[in-house]
């Protein structure tokens, strides 16, 4: 709770499992600066459809906290005291496929966009950004969706296909999957994918979990990273 500390001790009493039938998303911050963890409690706490559930200030604690409160969503700064966030991603969901794990760190770049989407992030967020793009970042993720600023997921794509000229792939994608694929390339969400090309919501998430499934990846922003260094999609050009 806020009003003292929000040691990991005093939150392992609060289950995530509480509010499961609430239909509320249960969100784990992992960041070792107490007064920023705290602020994100507060603003979480406050969200009708996010319940805070925990605070971790580094990794180990991190990877205890997932197997004992099951969060749908983890909030992961980059920097930590003993493991990396983005490597303590990896480790978090190669053992918990189910969760969604959003980046948020003070240094945003694009080869740090770049590890993330390998290890199976499905956001990646400067901390100098909006409260509110935080709140609906992890929302998004939950839903399976990915976001990251569009600036940064550019530079990104297009260092990783430099880095993988003539790659080639093996991996077969319908015409309409590389439809998906391309705007998925642009940041566009299920809904936004689904009015531009004209198809129903639950077909666009049908397309969605097969180029998943085709690429081996766990998130949206992964399968992007994958497809442009196999080959399957061209250079994004900026804006």
């Amino acid at each position: 709770m806020i009003g003292g500390s929000v040691a990991v001790q005093d939150e392992v009493a609060w289950p995530a499992q509480v509010d499961a039938a609430s239909g509320r998303i249960t969100v784990l911050v992992v960041d070792d600066h107490l007064t920023f963890a705290e602020l994100l409690a507060i603003a979480l706490q406050a969200e009708q459809s996010l319940s805070y559930v925990g605070h971790a200030r580094t990794s180990a604690e991190a990877t205890d906290l997932v197997s004992r409160l099951r969060p749908d969503v983890v909030l992961m700064d980059v920097q930590l005291p003993d493991l990396d966030g983005i490597s303590t991603t990896e480790l978090l969901v190669a053992e918990h496929p189910q969760l969604r794990v959003v980046i948020l760190t003070a240094h945003a770049e694009p080869s740090l966009v770049a590890r993330a989407a390998v290890a199976g992030a499905s956001g990646f967020l400067p901390k100098d950004g909006a409260l509110r793009d935080v709140l609906q970042a992890l929302r998004t993720a939950h839903r399976g969706g990915m976001v990251v600023p569009s600036h940064l997921l550019t530079g990104a794509l297009n260092a990783g296909v430099q880095g993988s000229a003539g790659a080639g792939s093996a991996t077969v994608l319908t015409s309409r999957e590389h439809d998906v694929l391309r705007l998925m390339a642009r940041g566009q969400d299920a809904r936004a994918i689904a009015g531009k090309l004209g198809i129903s919501l639950h077909t666009c998430r049908g397309y969605v979990k097969s180029i998943l499934y085709k690429l081996d990846t766990h998130s949206q922003l992964e399968a992007v990273m994958k497809a442009m260094r196999l080959g399957l999609l061209a250079p994004i050009e900026p804006g």
